[in-house]
């Protein structure tokens, strides 16, 4: 209980400024992901400059902090953000602060909620679970309207040999075999790797505490490899428990990839 209150105390919001919550959507294409970088049009930075016309001054506003970090290319339906901000005199109510900020992001980001938050609130390291979506078109020709938003796959797949190997996936293991180039220790607890079809529209969808570099990316691949009659369910398993990345298939394109949803405890 101590511990849990210093963690408070140390990821608290700085004097004088206030915590807010934000949900957002992009479209990553023109982004090379969430984590700001040199010479590199981020999320992250776009954001944090679109306060300054709105507060007049960047040290009004600390870099946003995200729930997790996305690579180049990767959507996000509704990303969770939190930001410090001095408004001073200001007192926006968050429809108006949601419609600023908007006038000042470029087509391919919004801000679709925002509104204040707890002082303790962390949008990275209060986090329970975050949830991603992947989307492929499994249709013998391509669809134009899903260039760039969904990974075309063209050879019919079978449906129920992807749902059994994604079943045996669920649950703590060591994922490295899925993972690319992670110094992190590699066990993670998958507590959802469902396939759910949608017309033309084949839906992974994932969710845990936290996921290793591409591991996403590399599951789904490895079950398209299921789906194309490649590797069986129990071929699945043994790449699981070797540990090897060679193991596994390749990673899927960013593209058809979607940071879908935060998910909070009451207190947050």
């Amino acid at each position: 209980m101590q511990a849990e209150t210093n963690d408070r105390r140390r990821h608290r919001p700085p004097q004088d400024f206030e915590r807010w919550r934000v949900t957002l959507s992009w479209h990553g294409a023109g982004f090379v992901g969430w984590q700001s970088q040199p010479s590199a049009r981020s999320v992250q930075d776009t954001l944090w400059q679109a306060f300054g016309p709105l507060l007049g001054a960047p040290e009004d506003a600390f870099r946003p902090v995200a729930a997790g970090r996305t690579d180049a290319g990767v959507h996000a339906e509704a990303m969770t953000a939190h930001l410090d901000l001095r408004l001073g005199s200001l007192k926006p109510k968050p429809a108006q602060l949601a419609r600023a900020l908007n006038a000042h992001l470029p087509a391919d980001l919004a801000v679709t909620e925002i509104s204040p938050a707890p002082p303790h609130f962390h949008a990275r390291f209060t986090c329970t679970e975050r949830r991603y979506v992947y989307r492929v078109l499994n249709t013998p020709q391509r669809r134009p309207l899903w260039e760039g938003r969904a990974l075309h796959h063209p050879a019919e797949l079978d449906l129920a040999a992807v749902r059994r190997a994604a079943a045996l996936l669920i649950g703590q293991h060591d994922f490295a075999a899925f993972a690319t180039q992670e110094e992190r220790q590699t066990v993670r607890e998958l507590r959802r790797l469902d396939m759910i079809q949608r017309g033309e529209l084949l839906e992974f969808e994932v969710a845990g505490e936290s996921f290793l570099r591409h591991m996403v990316r590399g599951l789904v691949g490895t079950l398209l490899k299921v789906g194309a009659g490649q590797l069986s369910a129990e071929q699945v398993q043994a790449v699981l428990a070797s540990r090897q990345r060679s193991r596994a298939a390749a990673n899927v394109p960013a593209h058809g990839l979607y940071f879908s949803g935060a998910v909070y405890g009451p207190e947050s």
